[in-house]
């Protein structure tokens, strides 16, 4: 059974750009990693200071090592910078 993530972050209002373009460049790195099903960014219409990130992962394991990748851990650091919030991220499995 794969594993869902539904990740939120908020990005201060003046630095929307700054934070969607250093959301955006995590995605191409994630994609080609191993076990990642799908990785998709949405901003929301109503307020664009509003990311989410909804992935797919082939397992917890597979997961856990996304969350070790030197991309995303980079982008940590500079994210504490842009976001609002600490990011609000979910695993999900299916029910039924």
């Amino acid at each position: 059974m794969t594993v869902i993530v539904v990740a939120h972050l908020k990005a201060r209002p003046e630095t929307i750009d700054a934070t969607r373009e250093l959301l955006t460049s995590l995605i191409l790195p994630t994609r080609i990693e191993e076990g990642c099903v799908t990785y998709e960014l949405y901003q929301n219409e109503a307020d664009p200071t509003d990311f989410t990130f909804i992935e797919e992962w082939t397992s917890d394991e597979d997961l856990d090592a996304h969350l070790e990748s030197d991309h995303l851990k980079g982008s940590a650091a500079e994210g504490a910078n842009l976001y609002a919030a600490p990011p609000d991220i979910r695993r999900y499995k299916l029910v039924a």
